[in-house]
């Protein structure tokens, strides 16, 4: 007889559970520093471009490299501790930047060219 517990795959907990048609949304997986009752649920394609929100913690499929300086990061890595420290949010340097873009392409969306976006890269 082994001694070994038999445990349940990463696949066994996170599965759907509903099952159909609802495509409109889907509840995100909750990670340990979040609370079950914060859940959002993501848009959906009939939502406002306004309401873009980043995609949270969830598994991401797709990668992207980008190359910051020393100070950039510094900068990053200060306002991550500042989350933790005056809201108690504790958020990765990747879901902050996913947060970042999120906000930028929303005001891109529904401003154009007097987006935020717009009057910074032509600053330049």
């Amino acid at each position: 007889m082994s001694r070994r517990v038999s445990l349940p795959a990463a696949d066994d907990l996170f599965r759907r559970t509903a099952q159909g048609g609802d495509n409109k949304s889907h509840v995100r997986a909750v990670g340990p520093d979040e609370d079950a009752g914060s859940q959002e649920t993501q848009q959906s394609d009939a939502e406002p471009a306004t309401a873009r929100k980043p995609s949270g913690r969830v598994r991401h499929d797709e990668k992207m490299t980008v190359y910051v300086t020393s100070d950039e990061l510094l900068d990053l890595e200060h306002a991550r501790l500042s989350l933790r420290r005056a809201q108690g949010l504790a958020v990765d340097r990747g879901r902050l930047v996913r947060e970042a873009v999120a906000l930028i392409l929303a005001d891109y969306e529904a401003n154009g060219d007097d987006s935020v976006l717009v009057r910074r890269l032509t600053e330049e």
